[in-house]
């Protein structure tokens, strides 16, 4: 019986396809290391991406501004210091315009006239200085025009007939409309009671068949490389100043508010002076050194008219 149970066992062994328990739950094959496991699909190879790719991100996508963009961005540059400062420098009016500015000769104005406490006339506007003379006015803004009224005789009339003859020596500005003049308080009584304080008038230019020969003043601080030339005393309103230059030239000078012409780059200082009035006449006048803020007499003056 153990003979037969043996061969039973070996034709069980030989039979083709049977697995083997190794022991563990585990089948193996029979054939053992020769067995080989079904191959996998191999994976494709990932193409590598194409030159179009590498294209797409050509050049054109990344194109830079032409200069011509980049100048129309850029401001324009400022002006120089040197260009602001020849746009504000005071210009003399045209030799073609009147001699005569906003106050003319046989015109009369109308407006109001207050008064102030004038003083002595020092630290007027018109830069005169003290002076004994009380019959002065201050001019509005307006018809003060940068100091061409500086020394201006007007005659003042108020609606009761009286009237009075004053001299411009200051400029009332703020709330003096044209037309406006504010008396030295002293003129005003000549003309109204002072409780009045404010009074119609109409007023017109004057030029007084009495004067005085007129007067030159260099202002403090001039020289022969900078300064700046007053007429006083002038019957009639100046309507211009002109300096020879070396070359022998006229050079118009230019006008302040404060009633000086100005030679800022020292042409013509201590040389000749020619003045215009407002009715033409022309005045030369020579010998008249630089002498700052020393008022120097003349022999001449304009005409009467």
């Amino acid at each position: 019986m153990t003979a037969v149970a043996l061969v039973i066992s070996l034709v069980m062994a030989l039979r083709p396809g049977s697995e083997a328990d190794d022991g563990y739950g585990a089948a193996s094959s029979a054939a053992g290391a020769r067995v080989i496991a079904p191959p996998t699909a191999s994976p494709k190879p990932t193409p590598s991406p194409t030159p179009s790719a590498t294209r797409s991100a050509s050049p054109k996508a990344t194109k830079k501004a032409t200069p011509a963009a980049t100048r129309t961005a850029v401001a324009a540059p400022k002006p120089s210091a040197a260009a602001t400062r020849t746009a504000a420098a005071p210009r003399p009016a045209s030799g073609a315009a009147p001699l005569a500015g906003r106050i003319k000769p046989g015109v009369d104005y109308t407006g109001v006239a207050t008064f102030y406490g004038a003083g002595n006339g020092d630290g007027h506007a018109c830069s005169y200085g003290p002076s004994a003379d009380v019959m002065t006015a201050a001019m509005n803004t307006t018809d003060y025009e940068t100091s061409m009224a500086c020394g201006a005789y007007i005659l003042v009339r108020a609606a009761s007939g009286a009237s009075v003859t004053v001299r411009i020596t200051n400029e009332c500005p703020g709330d003096c409309a044209p037309g406006h003049v504010d008396l030295s308080a002293e003129a005003f009584a000549k003309i109204a009671d002072p409780v009045a304080g404010r009074i119609p008038i109409t007023w017109s230019l004057l030029s007084p068949a009495n004067a005085d020969t007129l007067s030159v003043r260099y202002k403090t601080g001039s020289s022969q490389y900078w300064c700046g030339i007053q007429v006083i005393g002038h019957r009639n309103p100046l309507a211009r100043l002109e300096v020879r230059t070396s070359s022998g030239s006229w050079l118009r000078l230019s006008r302040t508010e404060y009633n000086y012409f100005l030679s800022e780059q020292g042409s013509g200082c201590g040389g000749a002076i020619r003045i215009s009035d407002i009715y033409g006449e022309q005045l030369t006048l020579d010998g008249i050194a630089v002498r700052p803020d020393a008022v120097q007499p003349t022999s001449v003056q304009f005409a009467a008219h």
